[in-house]
């Protein structure tokens, strides 16, 4: 049997690649006798025919780069993929928006700076979305 035929049986025997599949040069003589699929499987078991360890991928830039990432750079524009809405959920947005705005309210109304009728006035437009921001309600608060 011919070398690279035998090469490509053994590589369909044990389902690997034909690049991983070596032959021992000073045994070549006994590769071009066998004749069945059993004498390669016993020239594998002897050592003639060897069979590769399949080659890994270098995870050094990987990790390199998980590192930056973790810093918090190559998080730019030219980075991003999907809609705002889908890397930040809306309705998760929103919420911590009102939240700390609901908070910044209760702790004016509490020292007094306003009193309950313009806190419930400016809870209504925040819950109205009419309000945008912790400094939009200092803004309001100080125009008056």
């Amino acid at each position: 049997m011919k070398v690279d035929r035998a090469k490509e049986i053994v590589a369909s025997i044990y389902g690997v690649g034909k690049r991983r599949v070596k032959i021992d040069p000073a045994h070549i003589d006994e590769v071009e006798g066998a004749l069945t699929k059993d004498d390669l499987r016993r020239l594998v078991e002897a050592g003639i025919i060897i069979i590769e360890q399949k080659r890994g991928y270098s995870r050094v830039r990987a990790r390199k780069l998980r590192i930056k990432k973790k810093k918090g750079r190559r998080r730019g524009p030219g980075s991003r993929k999907g809609a705002p809405g889908a890397r930040l959920d809306p309705k998760k947005a929103w919420m911590r928006k009102i939240r700390a705005i609901r908070r910044l309210l209760k702790r004016l109304r509490e020292k007094g700076v306003i009193d309950r009728k313009t806190y419930r006035k400016l809870y209504r437009q925040a819950k109205g979305g009419h309000i945008r921001s912790k400094s939009h309600v200092m803004e309001i608060v100080e125009g008056r």
